[in-house]
């Protein structure tokens, strides 16, 4: 009889099961365990899931990857599962509206087309087209069509809805909410809301009104590594008072570490039981698709991502690896993976390798300094676009000298 065990509330019931070979039925040193979830019994050792197709446990079975499988000590007596899959995860594509910063949102409307066109091939879930700001509130120099995103254009660009939802985000006291037709007229099924700790209860004037309208919105939580406990304990609080769908741990600056992302993960779940815990990052430490997955295997169910990674300064978490691990997590399961990256390889090869060799954007040395100092790019955006852009040396004395510290602190 195989022996069960309880652990503690919070701790998943693991079944000592015996040793198996992979894919075959001699006994081994390698331990295996069922995991009972909610939706799907798995007979799994890390990093792969074995579904038993066959009466004895012992037989040959197909053998397919499951996501990541993480393991953890339980005060020493025992193991918990903490993440078994992927499967409760959606995806965002947000290329034009975070790539916009790149190359001033000077994206086609045939581009645009495009990307929807793949983005719904690759069944990802939202893509964001752009800001929703008003230009009688704010000026950006030469700013393309989704700086602004105009209903009219974009019912014109997207002649054909798919599964895949449109999202468009704003910035507290640069939209008019006399701008943002109701849900029923629009093409956009979510609007997101960005903003500072400090100034939660404007997004949540905003969140009432657009929730009031029929849309699904969300709470995107900036630059959250520079801000003190107590501010996103108070913010996080009044947030779970209010119907946003959604809160995004936003890594603005590039500077979180996975260990960082896991503190945070837990205290939005703490503080917000009852909403979806969003992932926002970027790649100035090259850990923007390291912090994605790390927030996904700690229950965060909403994760952004840009085609080639495209995304202010070291960019974001790219749609093409991201897509391409959630494929791959799912691969050969019962259900079947719902995402495809050949589209995203496709359009990714047709369109972004030709307009990265016209714009920069991805990792390079000032936005990695910058991240290890958890400082806005902005210094590193300036020190690329000057005939100085490669003087590494020059650049970090800059930002490390006394009066450059003593004016940031």
């Amino acid at each position: 009889m195989i022996p069960s065990f309880w652990y503690p509330p919070g701790v998943a019931r693991v079944l000592y099961v015996g040793w198996y070979r992979e894919r075959a039925s001699s006994l081994v040193d390698e331990t295996r365990f069922f995991y009972v979830g909610p939706a799907r019994l798995a007979y799994a050792r890390l990093p792969y899931a074995w579904w038993p197709t066959r009466d004895r446990p012992g037989d040959d079975g197909p053998l397919m990857k499951a996501g990541v499988w993480e393991l953890e000590m339980t005060n020493g007596k025992g193991l918990r599962i903490v993440k078994s899959d992927m499967s409760h995860v959606s995806v965002l594509d947000c290329t034009i509206r975070d790539g916009g910063l790149v190359n001033g949102w000077d994206f086609s409307q045939e581009f645009v087309a495009d990307l929807y066109r793949s983005l719904s091939l690759a069944n990802v879930d939202v893509m964001e087209v752009g800001y929703k700001n008003s230009p009688k509130l704010v000026t950006v120099d030469n700013a393309g069509p989704w700086a602004f995103l105009d209903e009219g254009l974009l019912k014109e660009t997207i002649t054909k809805k798919t599964n895949t939802k449109l999202s468009a985000l704003v910035d507290i006291g640069r939209v008019d909410e006399n701008d943002i037709l109701p849900r029923e007229k629009s093409l956009l099924d979510l609007i997101r809301v960005a903003c500072y700790a400090k100034d939660v209860d404007k997004a949540i004037d905003l969140v009432n009104k657009f929730h009031d309208m029929g849309y699904e919105t969300s709470v995107n939580l900036m630059a959250v590594s520079t801000v003190p406990d107590r501010e996103v304990n108070e913010a996080l609080a009044m947030l779970s008072r209010c119907p946003v769908d959604m809160v995004y741990v936003v890594d603005s600056f590039g500077s979180l570490y996975p260990s960082d992302i896991i503190h945070l993960v837990r205290k939005f779940q703490t503080y917000l039981p009852e909403k979806v815990i969003g992932m926002h990052t970027h790649n100035n430490l090259q850990l923007a698709f390291a912090n994605t997955l790390t927030g996904a295997q700690q229950g965060a169910r909403f994760l952004d991502s840009s085609v080639f990674g495209m995304g202010r300064a070291a960019g974001n978490c790219p749609t093409e690896l991201l897509v391409g691990h959630l494929e791959g997590s799912t691969e050969g399961s019962i259900e079947g993976s719902r995402y495809s990256l050949l589209p995203i390889l496709d359009i990714l090869e047709r369109r972004f390798v030709p307009l990265r060799n016209e714009v920069e954007w991805g990792y390079t040395i000032p936005y990695a300094i910058t991240g290890l100092f958890d400082e806005h790019p902005r210094s590193a955006i300036l020190q690329r676009q000057g005939p100085d852009k490669d003087q590494y040396v020059d650049f970090y004395e800059k930002l490390t000298d006394e009066e450059s510290v003593a004016s940031r602190a």
